[in-house]
């Protein structure tokens, strides 16, 4: 007993010291801090594991970089930040001029060109979404680049899998890149048949260790599929049944993705080229056959931003902060986890006090508890402002979308909460057309039909169990 209570008081001497100095050597943010702090007082040793495991900072690490010869993306930036600058930017929507500080801030902040020659169609069901992917990845003629958090070995994922394999034996060029977090119950053997068809397949941040990956944070979080530098998708949806509404814990799964035609596809190009250039090693340039020539027809106005735990900026974070600042009428969000931080949490109350109606919608049950309830104590606190929320009842609501006056919209991986603005790494088609807008603003709405609403009266109506697991969960949120 003495050689336990020995070593305790050892653990303890080392392990106060050494993680106050990483700690406050990184620069976080104080509530994070103090999150960290609480987890390293009450389990010390086991708590500075943690922290190696999950505090780690990248913001110094520069991963993803444009080569000399891929300049011409810098050219087109300089032109339009001079564009929008000197408001000489002629835009096809007219009404869009009054959101050109934030395309500004999106191409200085995240290299996110503007184009509006582009073509959207919005996807609300798995079903349709996978048919229509495996159309286009039938029909491709030269090459066909995804990058996915999650597939799963399952019904769909060999559908998908079966559809790309097809295609390389057939001399198409194919590139799979997964994260190993997401995809870690996904046997090794996996895509093997399509890499012996020619596919080539690369891993995100892998282990160096079998079965243990030291980076529980940084995970590409990414879902993007580029067939022939043409058409693209875009969204929430993972590969696997579980997002055809086949999983009986979830039921119908509700998520919003995007296929994209015209210009924006060569930015979700450029932001797949990027990760897989890292992630392989492969030498790979921005060869113009990825990027072939759009025809220049008016249409959708379009940003893609993405940002990661290597920028030094939030890119969507701010991308949504803006948007949230930025509106005059009505703001509509969908999140599977809502654990924001302050900024974004001071925005939705004073846009609310403001006189504009803020619609906030979130699933009716966990799939991570801990961020579940830290979700709904920031419920409560936004209930308090005048925000409406409910909770989506048909099944599992794992959307990532906002909307603001029916006029800019943004869809793609970032949900509302803190992982996704500092820790993963996300992107996201920010829309700026009023039909599109009013089009996922009317989805939304019709969304509320499937919901209840949690009013004060309700909230404050919960039980001390409740209560008490979304007090421990919002102590812990900085780092969920």
């Amino acid at each position: 007993m003495e050689l336990i209570v020995n070593i305790f008081e050892v653990i303890s001497f080392i392990n106060i010291p050494l993680a106050l100095a990483v700690i406050f050597l990184e620069r976080k943010n104080a509530s994070a801090t103090w999150a960290w702090l609480m987890v390293l007082v009450l389990i010390p040793g086991i708590g500075f594991i943690l922290y190696l495991l999950l505090g780690q900072n990248l913001s110094k690490q520069k991963i993803f970089n444009l080569k000399a010869e891929e300049d011409r993306f810098h050219k087109d930036l300089f032109l339009q930040g001079k564009q929008l600058s000197e408001n000489h930017m002629n835009f096809h929507d007219k009404e869009m001029v009054t959101y050109k500080d934030m395309m500004y801030m999106h191409l200085n902040n995240s290299q996110a060109v503007f184009t509006q020659d582009n073509t959207v169609k919005i996807y609300t069901d798995g079903n349709d979404l996978f048919d229509s992917m495996i159309d286009s990845i039938n029909n491709a003629k030269d090459h066909i680049h995804m990058v996915y958090y999650i597939v799963k070995n399952d019904s769909l994922g060999n559908r998908i899998l079966d559809a790309l394999t097809k295609k390389a034996s057939e001399g198409v060029e194919v590139r799979f890149l997964y994260d190993e977090m997401g995809c870690r119950k996904l046997p090794k053997t996996f895509f093997n048949k399509l890499k012996r068809a020619g596919g080539k397949v690369a891993v995100f941040f892998p282990s160096i260790v079998p079965h243990i990956n030291v980076r529980l944070n940084f995970r590409n979080h990414r879902k993007i599929t580029v067939v022939d530098g043409k058409e693209a998708f875009i969204g929430g949806f993972n590969i696997g049944d579980e997002y055809l509404g086949k999983n009986k814990t979830f039921g119908y799964w509700r998520d919003t993705h995007l296929k994209v035609i015209g210009t924006a596809v060569d930015s979700l190009q450029q932001r797949f080229l990027l990760d897989w250039r890292h992630a392989s090693n492969e030498k790979i340039t921005f060869d113009k056959k990825y990027f072939p020539a759009k025809q220049a027809n008016k249409g959708i106005g379009i940003q893609i931003v993405s940002s990661g735990p290597d920028s030094e900026w939030e890119q969507i974070k701010n991308g949504y902060l803006k948007m949230i600042q930025s509106a005059k009428k009505n703001v509509c969000i969908h999140s599977p986890y809502l654990v924001p931080d302050e900024s974004i949490t001071e925005a939705l109350k004073i846009a609310s006090l403001s006189g504009v109606t803020v619609k906030v919608m979130i699933p009716s049950k966990p799939d991570h508890p801990f961020v579940y309830w830290a979700s709904l104590s920031y419920v409560g606190e936004l209930l308090k402002a005048g925000v409406k929320c409910y909770t989506y009842n048909k099944g599992f609501l794992h959307s990532k979308m906002v909307v603001i006056d029916g006029k800019v919209a943004s869809v793609g991986t970032a949900n509302m909460d803190v992982r996704s603005f500092k820790l993963n790494f996300e992107v996201n088609a920010f829309l700026y057309d009023s039909k599109t807008a009013q089009s996922l603003e009317e989805i939304f709405e019709k969304d509320i039909f499937e919901c209840t609403e949690i009013t004060e009266a309700s909230y404050e109506n919960r039980s001390l169990i409740i209560k008490f697991k979304e007090s421990i969960s919002r102590l812990l949120s900085p780092v969920l």
